[in-house]
């Protein structure tokens, strides 16, 4: 069944892919434009080669005007002019940081040499013989070109922020939305519960007066506060209750007597608990029902197949530990991100909200934390509570 949660992954994963197939794009543009940029940049290197050989050839004859331009208009590729022994003779566009004359030559010699290593440097002879006196013209690249070069993985960063961005706007918008629908839903439900609740409510008390040795009625009496309990329950729904101290066993001692009355026989309840009472501040009624919603789909998960369900307490100097374990079918591994997302269930029937409004109650209004402790297929599952004290 195709779910809200499905086209979120949907879109994310377009999202993800968009950001790829734009970073790439950047990436391949940047390279071509880098690239003829370079040679440019190469090209007027030649240039400016030429014009050195052209000015150590010079006579007083030679018309220099045009070589010194050339010369001169370099403002932004670094070079440095070297010898055939390795001496730096002319350097521009330099950042020098040493101070001394003698650390500063060195430094443009060194910078020299080891653009001289990578091949960036166009060799001149002084003379027309190739194997005559010759200069190395050393260059690197300029600054506007080792920019361009960082550009396209700024521009990954932006779109890559982009898009978690983009992502978290969406499950927030999302979540915000389903939160509305699963509130609203909830009080409207409480609403229309209460007047065929209160009519019921009448109805056992005129039973009570006419059959009053009647061992039914009470029972009947039980399930109608039972749903005004649920109702109450559906009203506090997207409210913050105000918790209360409340004693943990006697809650859940509630839920062991209320599932023990309408459970197969098969399904034995195991309880679990230390001999004195942990007081909690707690919403009664809200927690119980998290208890209660955690033993119920620990009855589905056996499937009408005997079994144990087993509510174990331990408490510590910080916290109380509630384990809900059971002798189930378990929860598959790829299950176990989903189980407390709205809308998901793995029944035939439900809509999956029972474990996302548990995990609400819990962290949101007890500021405690629920999660699946353990889930082995075929064995069983332990659901964990930590409340602190």
């Amino acid at each position: 069944m195709f779910h809200w949660t499905d086209r979120i992954r949907q879109v994310k994963i377009i999202l993800v892919v968009a950001a790829v197939v734009i970073a790439v794009a950047s990436l391949v543009v940047s390279h071509f434009l880098i690239r003829d940029l370079s040679n440019e940049e190469r090209n007027k290197m030649e240039v400016w080669a030429e014009a050195m050989r052209t000015l150590n050839k010079a006579d007083e004859n030679t018309d220099l005007s045009l070589v010194l331009k050339v010369i001169d208009e370099n403002h932004t590729i670094p070079v440095v002019v070297m010898d055939r022994e390795g001496n730096a003779q002319v350097f521009r566009n330099v950042p020098i940081k040493a101070e001394d004359y003698q650390d500063s030559l060195l430094q443009v010699q060194q910078l020299g040499s080891k653009w001289l290593r990578s091949n960036q440097n166009i060799r001149i002879y002084l003379d027309d013989n190739a194997r005559g006196e010759y200069i190395d013209v050393c260059y690197d690249d300029s600054l506007m070109l080792r920019r361009l070069a960082l550009y396209p993985y700024v521009q990954l960063g932006v779109v890559m922020i982009f898009v978690v961005v983009a992502i978290f706007a969406l499950l927030t918008s999302k979540r915000a939305e389903q939160n509305k629908v699963w509130v609203g839903l909830s009080k409207e439900t409480a609403h229309q519960l209460g007047t065929p609740i209160s009519s019921l409510m009448a109805w056992t008390e005129i039973l009570k007066e006419s059959y009053p040795d009647d061992t039914l009625i009470p029972e009947m009496d039980k399930d109608v506060k039972r749903l005004q309990l649920i109702a109450d329950r559906f009203s506090k729904i997207g409210s913050l209750p105000e918790p209360v101290p409340s004693s943990l066993n006697e809650i859940l001692d509630h839920v062991i007597d209320y599932m023990d009355r309408r459970t197969s026989k098969k399904v034995r309840m195991i309880k679990d608990f230390p001999d004195h009472d942990i007081i909690l501040r707690l919403n009664a009624s809200l927690f119980e029902w998290v208890i209660e919603n955690l033993s119920k789909n620990a009855v589905d998960a056996m499937g009408g197949e005997a079994g144990t369900i087993t509510l174990h307490v331990e408490e510590t100097s910080e916290k109380a530990i509630i384990e809900v374990s059971d002798t189930g079918k378990g929860i598959k591994k790829r299950d176990l991100p989903n189980v407390f997302r709205p809308g998901f269930t793995t029944k035939k029937r439900g809509w999956g909200l029972g474990l996302s409004l548990a995990k609400r109650i819990v962290e949101e209004y007890h500021h405690g934390r629920i999660f699946v402790k353990s889930s082995e297929v075929g064995k069983g599952t332990v659901f964990r509570i930590e409340l602190n004290k």
